[in-house]
């Protein structure tokens, strides 16, 4: 059942690992069919290591409708998320050291690159303190999460979200890459800061990235 989307899902895990965002079993991915079942990655697991029929599906409240793995320990939080945020249909979440250092200084990563505008939709607020397993991190998530595709976990680590898994990964790469230039940044001093309405070109002009999406409107390119 669902044997794609399982494999896009192995596929981002595999991605979180390449791209620094987790180590070891750190870490899930989900996602929601157009059906309503839930797909989780196991407790515990690598992702190499992963095949199809390690994914767990289940309903919206939890019961496992196919699998035979223990899901992740946050499944309790990640499924807050889907019943409370309908239009998110995937969920990614991630140990990504530079986003989470973030975290540790200040109570929001304000956009200041063009790539978190892209790729978060805005801001990214960071959450209260909530322990690994806990529904408290899926409650602060749709707390706090507003417009953005994430928030930084206080003292733990990143919930992205998506309409895809592909924009939930692209919104958990791109924190990490704004993150990093944005710490190395800080080290040196105070960081400059965009305007409003370069935020909102920026969030609007990625909205055309892609094969198979219309070309950017000339006013959207044009220098603000």
């Amino acid at each position: 059942m669902f044997e794609d989307t399982k494999r896009d899902i192995i596929k981002a895990g595999m991605s979180l690992d390449r791209y620094g965002l987790i180590a070891l079993t750190g870490g899930n991915v989900s996602a929601r069919m157009e059906s309503g079942e839930i797909l989780v990655t196991p407790s515990g697991m690598a992702y190499e290591d992963l095949v199809e029929d390690d994914i767990i599906v289940m309903d919206l409240e939890g019961n496992i409708i196919e699998g035979t793995r223990k899901p992740s320990s946050d499944t309790e939080a990640i499924l807050y998320i889907f019943q409370k945020r309908p239009d998110i249909n995937a969920v990614i979440h991630t140990h990504q050291p530079y986003a989470t250092a973030i975290g540790l200084i200040q109570d929001e990563f304000e956009v200041n690159l063009t790539t978190l505008a892209n790729a978060t939709a805005g801001s990214v607020p960071v959450t209260p303190y909530s322990s690994a397993g806990s529904i408290e991190m899926g409650i602060d998530t749709v707390e706090y999460i507003g417009d953005s595709l994430a928030v930084i976990l206080a003292h733990h680590g990143v919930m992205a979200v998506g309409k895809n898994l592909k924009q939930a990964l692209y919104a958990a790469v791109y924190l990490e890459e704004a993150a990093k230039c944005y710490l190395a940044a800080r080290a040196c001093g105070e960081t400059k800061r965009m305007t409003p309405e370069q935020i909102e070109q920026s969030i609007e002009v990625f909205k055309y990235y892609g094969q198979g999406t219309p070309t950017i409107p000339r006013d959207l390119v044009e220098r603000k």
